[in-house]
């Protein structure tokens, strides 16, 4: 089977964006990766979370302007971390003859955490944007890790994970280039 991407960008929606660290850095990785994904012919799809705090049609909940989907990309809602949970993300991919995910989004220990993991157990490659996620602002103190703890950490377990039969690999995204052909690791 051919080789073929997909960007998705997770939750990067005005309410999310205004509480993560380093917003500004993160959406321009993600809009670049966007912009490289198109003029490559690489299917977009936002993820879109609804629910307390994000309902649908407010402010808070739509995409980031720099974001915003287009009319001919596919979006899906969920209601939990788990992309893939009671939302047609697999069916979605699978008409687009994906076969790898690149991953972005908010947030890092969360969604972005979740959907990568689900996306190995449903047979896809993956590809986690090391400066593409990002989670929410917080002080160094109390039982959360840092925000850039959470993320080096998450970057790094994503490094050594291993799915048998699935290629993983943690770029930043200048690295991520949706036209080169690879091998996948066997």
């Amino acid at each position: 089977m051919p080789h073929a991407s997909a960007l998705l960008v997770i939750d990067m929606q005005n309410a999310l964006v205004a509480i993560a660290h380093r917003a500004g850095e993160t959406v321009a990785a993600i809009t670049g990766l966007r912009e490289r994904a198109k003029a490559a012919g690489v299917p977009v799809v936002t993820i879109q979370h609804q629910g307390d705090g994000l309902e649908a049609g407010t402010e808070g909940w739509r995409i980031v302007p720099e974001l915003a989907p287009g009319a001919d990309e596919a979006v899906v809602h969920k209601t939990s971390a788990d992309s893939f949970l009671d939302t047609d993300l697999d069916k979605t991919l699978k008409v687009l003859g994906v076969t790898e995910v690149v991953v972005t989004g908010f947030a890092t220990e969360i969604c972005v955490d979740t959907t990568a993991r689900q996306a190995l157990s449903h047979r896809y490659d993956l590809v986690l944007v090391a400066d593409g996620h990002t989670t929410s602002h917080r002080p160094d103190t109390g039982e959360y890790a840092s925000p850039m703890q959470s993320i080096a950490h998450h970057n790094e377990i994503f490094r050594h994970i291993d799915f048998p039969g699935r290629s993983i690999r943690v770029l930043p995204a200048s690295e991520v280039d949706f036209a080169a052909a690879w091998e996948p690791r066997k």
